[in-house]
């Protein structure tokens, strides 16, 4: 995470030695339930154990992904129905070169990989692009030996500096070659990075942009993406400025779950769930759930449900009716669903919050990116988080709108619907399906 203050660094486990095994016939890995995690936290270094009282709590949440550094954990884990994100010190590339660390390497893989909760390797968090091929020699030999699992690793954000980076030149171009070299160098199974625009004077104006780059390059390598997304500040209020973060209230979270969405991700995580030195997240200071964890207890299944309904589908295009920030699209006049009235478009400079609708178009899993006329699902968002709006919708024939609280379907009495939305709150709505002629 890029910020003022970083988090202590990750501690290892005592790995007793375990004759080595083979993969076996193991499936690839694949998202399956759309993932729900957060950073710092129940059992991340410092942030707690994962034990039974906080696994339940993260469960209760929403949450589907939580992080261990000891195997017992891992039964915690499965116990409250959650999934692993396993981390150890030996989940490093040095690993590899040296061979106690190695055999320590591989007695670890061969002990958790056959655990029922476990679902991903943590292995660095920001790394600059002179990491990337010892870090791609390390996603292999895992991949090689559990490909049932995810190698996890956490990308920066387009506020990263050159140094940051790695890559020299103007610092958008930097980034995209950062996003590159990753894909090609490493080879993901998954790209993940975090993005934290909430300041306390304003918000920063690069959220869409760093969504719509990390969308594309992910669209690109066919594999799906993560945004980490803030819920806590770092800074305490006796030291902060105008351009400090600020902790994101309800609405807020709820602005970041569905833009999430809307630009197609299959998971999304929160900064931070509880950590030393953070105002916010998820547990106040008398260790009750916050009005965030209060908010992401309901949102939190929505993510999944729509998520769930989209993971099928190839995410075509992303449009932004009203202003344009940095990295939208105007809404075209000549897609499938369109807006009633029209919203016409507005200036936007930095430091203004998002305003407008968001569409997020989705269509068949073979389609083209930005082939957006042949949309069958779209998710539409109010991006005032602070404002309710209600907008009409109009689609080439009859709709149906998914109501996440329940995951059914519901029809719209034909081609226009209308939409009210809470700030920062969404909709997926769907052409209807055609009635099957009776035989």
């Amino acid at each position: 995470m890029v910020r003022q203050q970083r988090l202590a660094s990750f501690v290892g486990i005592f790995i007793l030695a375990i004759p080595p095994a083979t993969a076996g016939a193991a499936e690839p890995w694949k998202v399956g339930e759309p993932i729900v995690a957060y950073w710092a936290g129940p059992g991340f270094p410092g942030g707690g154990p994962l034990d039974d009282a906080a696994a339940d709590q993260l469960a209760a949440g929403g949450w589907n992904l939580a992080w261990c550094t000891r195997p017992e954990e891992l039964d915690v884990a499965r116990r409250h129905r959650l999934r692993g994100l396993f981390s150890s010190t030996v989940l490093s590339p040095d690993s590899l070169a040296d061979p106690t660390r190695r055999e320590a390497l591989v007695a670890l893989v061969d002990r958790v990989r056959s655990h029922p909760a476990m679902y991903a390797y943590h292995i660095t968090d920001e790394p600059g692009a002179s990491a990337f091929p010892a870090l791609g020699r390390l996603v292999a030999f895992l991949r090689e030996r559990d490909p049932a699992h995810l190698a996890y690793i956490n990308l920066l954000p387009t506020y990263a500096n050159n140094q940051q980076l790695g890559v020299d030149g103007p610092i958008l171009a930097a980034y995209e070659e950062h996003l590159r070299r990753f894909v090609e160098e490493v080879r993901p199974g998954l790209l993940s990075y975090d993005h934290y625009q909430f300041r306390r004077g304003d918000d920063a104006p690069d959220y869409f942009l760093n969504l719509a780059l990390v969308r594309k390059r992910a669209l690109d390598a066919g594999i799906p993406f993560l945004n980490i997304v803030q819920a806590s500040s770092w800074v305490p209020g006796a030291a902060a400025s105008p351009s400090s973060p600020r902790v994101p209230g309800p609405d807020e979270l709820r602005f970041l779950v569905y833009t999430t969405l809307a630009y197609g991700a299959q998971g999304i995580s929160y900064y931070v769930y509880h950590y030393p030195a953070h105002e916010g997240g998820m547990i106040d200071p008398d260790g009750k759930p916050s009005a965030r964890y209060r908010a992401l207890r309901a949102l939190n299944p929505e993510f999944v449900a729509i998520a769930r309904e989209l993971q099928p589908l190839r995410s075509l295009a992303v449009h932004h009716a009203g202003p344009r920030p940095p990295g939208a699209v105007p809404l075209p006049e000549d897609g499938p669903f369109r807006l009633a009235p029209p919203i016409p478009p507005e200036p936007f400079k930095a430091g203004d919050r998002a305003r407008g609708i968001l569409l997020g178009s989705f269509g068949p899993a073979g389609a083209k990116d930005d082939s957006y006329r042949d949309a069958t699902h779209v998710v539409v968002v109010n991006l005032d988080y602070r404002d309710e709006r209600t907008t009409a919708l109009a689609g080439p024939s009859p709709l149906e709108v998914f109501d996440a609280a329940t995951g059914r379907w519901a029809p719209a009495n034909g081609p226009r619907v209308e939409l009210r939305l809470a700030g920062g709150a969404g909709k997926l709505v769907r052409v209807a399906a055609a009635p099957r002629a009776e035989r």
